[in-house]
């Protein structure tokens, strides 16, 4: 028999007895996590009744500030809607100091159905299609982070941690060097241990090409909103387990002028019902199936209509730049690092398409729903990609993609076929969201303009 959340949550306090409060948690628009904190003797109503949070919630900008364009704030006179917990999410925060847990949420109408503005609700939509094909997504998800010191330098700017090996701060570092994961081996051991006791199946951790720059992954899973939900769940344990350590870790796309970005990988492949990978292909192709090739069309195809869950904010289009080693055009390739989507080497049992565009800002839900709406588009339509790329995508292919905030919004505002499946409200509701975050941040003057402009005009 199936444990119900309520037996879940009851399961919950009984063995953790010393458990004093808890966080209901859910992700907006930008991702942001917001919610309450509650007493343990509030939970099992959480989970029977529901907690009221404002449909506004999902108006909030990067700073909190209610878009009222969306339409979801004063003009429906900030009203609640009701929020549940998400099964399988409740666990302890060990980074914190006190006894405390948490969980995530999802929000719904007060008749029961779906919030449609919520994210989870989105990729929910997305994955109804693949249902109806009797197709499962598996998916994981690869987020690179920085952490950074809690001070600043004599100009105010980020700065690296402090080395706890050698009492300097870092000023280099080389990709995939264990001297740089030694280190940090306290830091990365602590987000470990903190997995474990949150059942996130996390994998590799890697150094990544800047100084205090890493990459930590997550198992693959043939439940992509349950990937999403540990996505979201893993960004607040690193954050957690940062600041036990004296530093901050940042998701910023772009957090140094001079240094790599960060960014999301998302892996997919696709079980049919007898539990059989469609992007197997023969034997000896590294090309995979013709459903593989339909599906990368697809992701191409879509690539520019999504460029703004990709890319969300201002930060997010500084990291695409030249010599970055980001992707800034529509293509593809067999175990080829310079193109968006990638087919990984390896075995047939474990085809699969590497996206690789978006930012470690990225809203995963929205991600995960865009990139399987690209490859439903494609494998329904049966469309046909462009040649695979061979050798320095970078150098062959000029940037096709929006390069910029406004272009990804205007580009938004033509989509044709991306609300089809993300739902047209919803396309609404996001564009007015990021439009008016970015008027807000236009109204901003910065110290570089000051710097150039000051005295010189």
């Amino acid at each position: 028999m199936a444990i119900t959340g309520m037996q879940e949550a009851q399961a919950f306090l009984e063995q953790n007895p010393d458990i004093n409060s808890i966080d209901l948690m859910i992700g907006d628009i930008n991702g942001v996590v917001r919610g309450k904190r509650i007493p343990r003797d509030s939970l099992l109503k959480a989970y029977e009744e529901g907690i009221c949070l404002p449909a506004s919630l999902f108006a909030l900008d990067i700073n909190g500030n209610t878009i009222e364009e969306t339409g979801l704030g004063l003009d429906q006179g900030e009203a609640d809607r009701l929020c549940f917990p998400v099964a399988g999410t409740l666990s302890r925060t060990p980074w914190q100091d006190r006894p405390c847990a948490q969980v995530l949420m999802s929000m719904y109408e007060n008749n029961g159905e779906p919030f449609v503005y919520d994210p989870r609700h989105v990729l929910r939509r997305v994955l109804d299609r693949f249902a109806e094909l009797k197709l499962t997504p598996v998916v994981a998800v690869e987020t690179e982070f920085y952490v950074v010191d809690r001070e600043r330098d004599e100009l105010q700017r980020l700065q690296p941690p402090v080395s706890p090996v050698t009492g300097k701060r870092d000023t280099q570092c080389q990709v995939y060097s264990l001297s740089d994961l030694d280190d940090h081996c306290d830091f990365i051991e602590a987000i470990h241990e903190a997995a474990q006791v949150q059942r996130l199946p996390v994998d590799t951790a890697i150094a990544e090409c800047a100084p205090g720059q890493f990459e930590i992954n997550l198992k693959h899973r043939a439940d992509a909103m349950q990937a999403c939900d540990e996505a979201v769940l893993l960004k607040r344990l690193i954050k957690g387990v940062a600041a036990r350590h004296q530093m901050d870790a940042t998701f910023m796309a772009k957090p140094y002028n001079q240094e790599a970005g960060s960014g999301t990988h998302i892996h997919v492949s696709l079980l049919d019902e007898h539990g059989n990978n469609v992007f197997k292909g023969e034997a000896d192709d590294t090309l995979g199936s013709d459903a593989l090739r339909n599906a990368i069309a697809g992701t191409l195809a879509l690539m520019p209509e999504s460029m703004v869950i990709f890319a969300p904010n201002a930060n997010s289009y500084r990291r695409f730049q030249p010599g970055f080693y980001v992707p800034m055009s529509q293509t593809w390739g067999a175990d080829n690092r310079t193109v968006a989507v990638r087919i990984p080497g390896g075995s047939g049992e474990a085809r699969r398409l590497e996206h690789r565009v978006a930012g470690a800002d990225a809203n995963p839900y929205l991600l995960m729903a865009s990139i399987l709406a690209g490859i439903h588009y494609g494998i329904t339509r049966r469309l046909t990609p462009p040649e695979p790329v061979v050798g320095n995508g970078y150098a062959s292919h000029p940037p096709s993609l929006p390069s910029s905030w406004i272009q990804a919004l205007e580009q938004w505002q033509r989509n044709e076929l991306l609300p089809e499946y993300l739902g047209r409200e919803f396309c609404r509701v996001y564009h007015a969201n990021r439009y008016g975050e970015r008027l807000l941040f236009m109204r901003h003057v910065s110290p570089q303009e000051f710097d150039w402009y000051l005295r010189s005009v």
